[in-house]
């Protein structure tokens, strides 16, 4: 008996913090319309996601999926730096 396990989900972001060992925080933006106002809102949100090779710096786009709990914390985990920042 296998399970097929869902897709994982993968967002774009930008590093905010890169001062822990293996891991960095990752600012995820989002907009959408309100549903009553019309009007487009902007709303972000920080995750920490597990950078194994600590390669990630303050700046850069990067993409995160999700993963299994790695600490209290941290549910995210670094796929690629899109682009390194200036």
């Amino acid at each position: 008996m296998t399970q097929q396990r869902g897709r994982r989900k993968t967002r774009p972001g930008v590093v905010v913090s890169d001062g822990m060992d293996k891991t960095v925080v990752v600012r995820i933006d989002r907009s959408f319309r309100h549903p009553l106002y019309d009007k487009t809102v902007r709303r972000s949100k920080k995750l920490a996601a597990h950078d194994e090779s600590n390669e990630a710096h303050v700046g850069d786009r990067v993409r995160v999926v999700e993963t299994r709990p790695l600490s209290k914390s941290k549910r995210w985990r670094l796929v690629e730096i899109v682009e390194k920042a200036k």
